[in-house]
């Protein structure tokens, strides 16, 4: 008897082929049968009448932060009510595990780095985690059985120096024995089932303290030592962060790139390429890794966004802007003095000028202050400025339109919420980013779902592109799009049996309503441990998702259900080789 039975819908099996209409029956987890409609014979305990919605493989997110976020939310919300079943954490070189069970204090350092790297609530952070973890099989094991997404996680190295180098990861180079026993570690995490490595070398990566996190004081050979050890387990890759991630890439980035899958034998993915028809040069600059790589015997593959984010900006709290060379020096000031810097004529135009210097990079796109625009704001003098644009408010006081985003912040102590209207909006952007996705080495994806809370929304990218590509811009088709989401992540990672809608398949499902498939605008919300805020985005048009064949969203309410899986390496990944 099968489990469910979904008669009539339109299938898009996640391969790129054409779609057809099917009906899909369940079992013990996996798709039973599919067959022509009405022509099952077999019996279900359910049934559902599909007819007009489109049956999709689960989607899958190849970069988020959900590693702490699944103890207190175990459906990885929004992302579920945006149809991901499957998620990847650990990325950027950041994971909660391993401890060092010699060093309580090391869960502290921990939770603060990863209250700033990551924009996580600190309260959220120690309030729904238990902590109650040393090695990464520990890690896995508390996670096991209480998730309704599946979820795989890399090796973060970060933790990896901390655990062996204690407060010396940062500014410290390992001795031999140390990098043995890194090395030691990273072996038993892959051994439990962690994908691989993660590691950042960004110069925007600080831990609680302000210092440059522990990765980025890690040489060249203790990189490569680390990605050779990857060659050892089936079902592992990379993930690295540099500098250039944010702009363009180095030749030393791209030779420490190519020369890290090479040894490893297996792919990087890095994240994320910013796609603007204002800096062309920037993509072909990128993608020269990956063309190295292959020539060399590696894979590099360029995570990119196929959305623009919605993304809120504040001078209060720590946020992009803090990332701008010379900016965090006066935005990181208490805020009687914050003000009063902000205030002062040469101050504002000395950040100017490093704002719009080549080294600010990607960070450039957030400068145009004339078009941001004002959302929540705190005090009677700026009553009525939500929702306007800073431009004709600059203009009405006959100010340039950074002071006078400066004085409205200033009347609301800094807490004004900001708005920056993209300036990558335009149709050749849009046109260039549909030249880039065909290139063998994009991925699409990159949307940090689980970090930076209250300052982003990356999670909707899913639905958003679906409801852009049937009724929007239609810069590729239904059937591409659903591969782009499912399938191509899940040949990138190995994943066994998932990314399609096959016979034998796990039921990884979506099905949702093609004429009403979005996401909702982002709105902030209090719903994190502690009270704390994020932004959260509501989908359209997605009717149900199913993780292993259990249902646990109908019609944008979540189910209860807890079906997901804890991916390990090995057992549920295959080696993807660039050998």
């Amino acid at each position: 008897m099968l489990d469910h039975l979904i008669k009539g819908a339109t299938v898009v099996d996640g391969t790129g082929a054409p779609s057809y209409a099917a009906d899909v029956g369940i079992r013990d987890g996996r798709i039973a049968v599919i067959a022509e409609p009405g022509t099952v014979a077999e019996p279900a305990r359910t049934a559902e009448d599909a007819e007009g919605l489109v049956l999709a493989p689960g989607f899958i997110d190849p970069h988020t932060h959900y590693d702490a976020q699944l103890f207190w939310d175990p459906y990885a919300t929004p992302s579920m009510h945006h149809g991901v079943t499957t998620v990847v954490g650990g990325n950027c070189g950041f994971t909660l595990a391993p401890l060092n069970p010699g060093r309580p204090e090391d869960a502290d350092y921990t939770r603060r780095m990863m209250s700033k790297v990551e924009g996580m609530s600190l309260v959220a952070l120690e309030e729904g985690a238990p902590w109650n973890w040393h090695t990464f099989a520990d890690y896995l094991g508390a996670l096991d059985g209480r998730t309704a997404v599946n979820a795989g996680f890399m090796v973060g190295h970060c933790a990896l120096r901390r655990h062996v180098m204690g407060p010396d990861a940062i500014g410290g180079q390992p001795t031999a024995g140390q990098l043995r026993e890194m090395l030691r570690l990273f072996h038993e995490a892959m051994d439990a089932g962690a994908w691989g490595l993660s590691t950042t070398q960004s110069s925007s990566h600080s831990d609680g303290d302000g210092a440059p996190v522990a990765s980025r004081h890690a040489g060249p050979d203790e990189l490569l030592a680390l990605s050779r050890v990857v060659a050892d387990h089936e079902g592992t890759q990379l993930e690295a962060i540099v500098a250039g991630c944010l702009d363009q890439f180095s030749d030393a980035e791209i030779d420490l790139f190519v020369a890290m899958s090479v040894a490893a034998g297996r792919p990087l993915n890095w994240n994320v390429l910013t796609i603007d028809a204002a800096v062309p040069e920037r993509v072909p600059r990128q993608l020269l890794a990956s063309e190295r790589a292959r020539k060399e015997g590696g894979r590099i593959v360029a995570l990119t966004m196929p959305i623009l984010t919605p993304m809120n900006m504040s001078l209060d709290t720590f946020c992009a802007l803090n990332l701008i060379p010379g900016w965090g020096d006066v935005l990181g000031l208490p805020v009687p003095e914050r003000i009063a810097r902000l205030r002062d004529p040469a101050v504002r135009d000395g950040m100017l000028r490093r704002a719009e210097s080549k080294e600010a990079g990607v960070f450039r796109r957030l400068t145009d202050f004339a078009r941001y625009v004002i959302g929540d704001t705190y005090s009677v003098e700026n009553e009525g400025l939500t929702g306007r644009v800073v431009r004709d408010i600059a203009a009405e006081r006959g100010q340039d339109p950074f002071t006078c985003l400066v004085e409205i912040c200033a009347a609301d102590d800094l807490r004004t919420v900001l708005w920056p209207m993209p300036t990558d909006n335009d149709p050749a952007s849009w046109e260039l980013r549909r030249e880039t996705w065909e290139h063998e080495d994009v991925l699409l994806g990159g949307s940090d779902a689980g970090a930076h809370l209250d300052r982003m929304c990356g999670a909707p990218y899913t639905t958003r592109f679906l409801g852009d590509c049937l009724r929007g811009r239609k810069l590729v088709g239904l059937e591409r799009a659903v591969k782009m989401l499912t399938d191509d992540p899940a040949r990138l990672f190995g994943l066994r049996d998932r990314g399609r809608i096959a016979e034998g398949y796990h039921a990884d499902l979506v099905l949702f309503d093609p004429e009403r498939i979005d996401a909702g605008p982002a709105t902030l919300v209090h719903d994190l441990p502690g009270d704390s805020p994020r932004l959260d985005s509501r989908a359209l048009g997605v009717v149900s998702v199913r993780v292993n064949g259990v249902e646990t969203l109908r019609d944008d309410a979540l189910t209860g259900a807890v079906p997901g899986t804890v991916l390990r390496s090995g057992r549920d990944t295959e080696t993807v080789s660039t050998r």
